[in-house]
């Protein structure tokens, strides 16, 4: 194994020969070993620098351009044919804490050779690695079935990632329909639009990119290995399909929290305007009898306080009946 010394790249380099591995191999011993039959050569970097991507350039003979897209992230998930090789970018999600995180692994793919460079927070491919190997019939095909292996890898991901968004709906939806519409729901649904647009957006070119792998390119993918990357893009068509499904639901939800933040509001102004009907009687007789007249004939009669108080009162207290039976208060 070679390794390079900084912090942020991590390299490792192996030969296959009929699909078993014979061993690390040195960047300097690259162009080497690919003269060898039957073999082929994984390499797999993180976060590579453009001198460590110059040198794999000579030793592979990769192109310049495939080389400068490589060297940076924020590419957009695509494939590209350089000669006789090919370069793609595949975007990884990962869920961590219900927040979805994006990274991107650009890979080389050749007859004889394939090269991954992970960049930000992407998956690591170890994993990947170690099952390829325990399969040495298979891993006999070639480079394509490695390829082949990385993206399904990414794509059970993603699957993984979208029961977790809809497991997040499920519980909003839940809380939207035990009537307890909020902001923070509201946001929460937002958020979960965004991220399913996030997510259909790195998986859709997947789709494109497997009907190129399965049709074209027949000197860097084996026939026998064509067929596998037509069960990756099925596979992408469900979760496409499930994105749709509970994006459509999302909006429902959305509909349905404000519909009930619109009835609670008017529940609430129900109350005040009834509460306001109550005090409108004290308020009309005491405004009444605030009058600051000389000769009212109430005034004088010995009864006049507390029969006004009992006909307050009971006004009062008959307009709430009234109110709370026909649901007001």
């Amino acid at each position: 194994m070679a390794h390079i010394i900084d912090n942020q790249m991590v390299m490792k380099c192996v030969a296959y020969q009929n699909g078993v591995s014979i061993g690390d191999v040195t960047i300097e011993d690259i162009s080497d070993v690919l003269k060898l039959d039957d073999t082929f050569v994984w390499l797999g970097l993180l976060e590579a620098n453009s001198e460590l991507l110059a040198q794999i350039q000579e030793e592979f003979g990769l192109h310049e351009l495939a080389i400068e897209d490589a060297c940076s992230a924020h590419q957009r998930p695509k494939i590209e044919e350089y000669g006789e090789s090919l370069f793609m970018v595949l975007h990884t999600v990962d869920r961590n804490n219900d927040l979805l995180t994006f990274g991107e692994t650009h890979v080389f793919l050749g007859a004889r050779f394939l090269v991954t460079v992970r960049h930000g927070k992407s998956l690591s491919l170890n994993k990947v690695r170690v099952r390829c190997e325990s399969m040495p019939l298979k891993l006999a095909k070639g480079p394509g079935f490695a390829l082949y292996s990385i993206m399904d890898f990414i794509v059970d991901n993603y699957v993984t990632v979208m029961d977790g968004l809809q497991e997040r709906f499920e519980v909003l939806e839940s809380a939207i329909f035990q009537y307890r519409p909020s902001r923070q729901t509201m946001e929460e649904l937002y958020e979960l639009k965004r991220e399913l647009l996030l997510l259909e957006a790195a998986i859709t070119p997947v789709i494109d990119i497997c009907n190129e792998l399965m049709r074209f390119h027949h000197g860097v993918i084996a026939k026998d290995v064509r067929f596998y990357f037509r069960d990756i893009a099925d596979h992408i068509k469900r979760i496409d399909s499930a994105i749709d499904s509970v994006r459509e639901m999302l909006l429902v939800a959305m509909q349905v929290h404000l519909t009930f933040e619109t009835v609670r509001q008017n529940e609430v102004v129900k109350r005040l305007a009834g509460w306001g009907a109550i005090l409108a009687i004290p308020t009309m007789v005491f405004s009444w009898y605030g009058m600051n007249f000389k000769y009212m004939p109430e005034l004088e009669w010995t009864y006049s306080y507390p029969l006004v108080i009992v006909a307050v009162l009971f006004g009062s207290l008959f307009l709430y009946w009234r109110l709370k039976k026909s649901g007001w208060l």
